[in-house]
C-alpha cells in the first residue's frame, strides 16, 4: 500500500511539474530587422527578455532588394519570422503582399539621413543645399545604402541638386554593408546613410545630418508576419520598443522616438 501511495504521489507530482514548466515555458519571439534601429534594438532586446522571460532570435537585413539577406527575400525563402521591423513603407508593401497581419503596423522611429568622412579627414560644409553640392562634386567617390537612404539619394536629391550625371561614374550603391564600413576602409570619401546606421561604424567622423532642405525622413515600423507563430510575443515585444522604456536608447542612437498610439 505504502509503495502504491509513494509511487501515485510521485507521479501526480511530475505532472504537476510538467504542467507547471509548460504554462511557465518562454516563447521564441523570431525577429526580422533592417539597419536603422538595430544599435537601439540591440541595446533593448535584453531588457525585454528580462522582464518577460522570453527569448528574442534576430536575423539581419535590408528591408528591399534583392540581397540574400533582405528581408522580403528571407520571407519568400521561408525563413521563420514573428515580428518584422523595417523601413515603414516596405513593410506596407508586404502587408499588401500579405507577408504581414494587416493592422498590427506600429510606426516607431523617424531617423535623419547623415554625411559622414574618415576619422581626422577634412569635414565638408554641409550647411546648406549649395554646400552639399560642393561637397559632393569635390569628392573623388560618393557612397550611398541600397535601402531606403540611398533610394532617395540616388534617384531624388542628386537631380534636385543639378549634379545627377555627375554623380553617374563616383557614386556607388552599397548592398547589404554599412556604408560607414566602406568610408572608414577609405574607399569613398562621402558616405550617406541614416545616422543611426553611421553611428555605430568604427573609423568614421559623422560630419552631421542633410540640411533641411535636403533632408529625407525614413520612419522605421515593426508589425506581425502572417507566418509569425508566437504573434502575442511579438505584439509584446513591439509595444515596449513603442514604449517610453525604449526612448533613451532610440535618441542615443541618432533617431527621434514616434510616440506610441497603436495597441497591437
Amino acid at each position: 500500500m505504502r509503495i502504491s501511495t509513494h509511487f501515485r504521489s510521485l507521479a501526480l507530482g511530475v505532472a504537476g511539474a510538467l504542467l507547471l514548466s509548460g504554462a511557465a515555458g518562454a516563447a521564441e519571439v523570431r525577429v526580422m530587422i533592417s539597419g536603422g534601429l538595430t544599435a537601439a534594438y540591440k541595446a533593448l532586446v535584453p531588457e525585454f527578455e528580462r522582464q518577460t522571460g522570453n527569448k528574442v532570435l534576430t536575423a539581419f537585413g535590408p528591408s528591399m532588394g534583392t540581397t540574400v539577406n533582405a528581408i522580403p527575400v528571407r520571407l519568400e525563402r521561408g525563413e521563420p519570422a514573428d515580428v518584422l521591423i523595417m523601413v515603414g513603407y516596405a513593410l506596407g508593401d508586404l502587408v499588401k503582399k500579405g507577408k504581414v497581419v494587416a493592422g498590427t503596423e506600429v510606426d516607431l522611429t523617424r531617423s535623419p539621413i547623415g554625411i559622414s568622412v574618415k576619422a581626422g579627414a577634412p569635414k565638408p560644409d554641409i550647411s546648406s543645399a549649395e554646400a552639399v553640392k560642393r561637397a559632393l562634386l569635390a569628392a573623388k567617390s560618393v557612397a550611398y545604402s541600397d535601402s531606403a537612404s540611398g533610394v532617395y539619394v540616388s534617384t531624388e536629391m542628386f537631380a534636385r541638386l543639378g549634379i545627377a550625371d555627375a554623380m553617374k561614374d563616383k557614386a556607388r550603391k552599397i548592398p547589404a554593408t554599412p556604408v560607414g564600413e566602406i568610408v572608414a576602409r577609405g574607399e569613398a570619401e562621402i558616405g550617406l546613410q541614416q545616422i543611426s546606421e553611421l553611428k555605430p561604424v568604427p573609423g568614421i567622423d559623422i560630419v552631421g545630418p542633410l540640411p533641411p532642405e535636403l533632408q529625407k525622413i525614413t520612419v522605421f515600423s515593426a508589425g506581425i508576419a502572417t507566418v509569425s507563430r508566437e504573434p502575442d510575443a511579438g505584439r509584446a515585444l513591439i509595444r515596449f520598443l513603442a514604449s517610453s522604456a525604449a526612448h533613451d536608447a532610440i535618441v542615443n542612437s541618432g533617431m527621434e522616438p514616434i510616440p506610441a498610439t497603436a495597441t497591437n
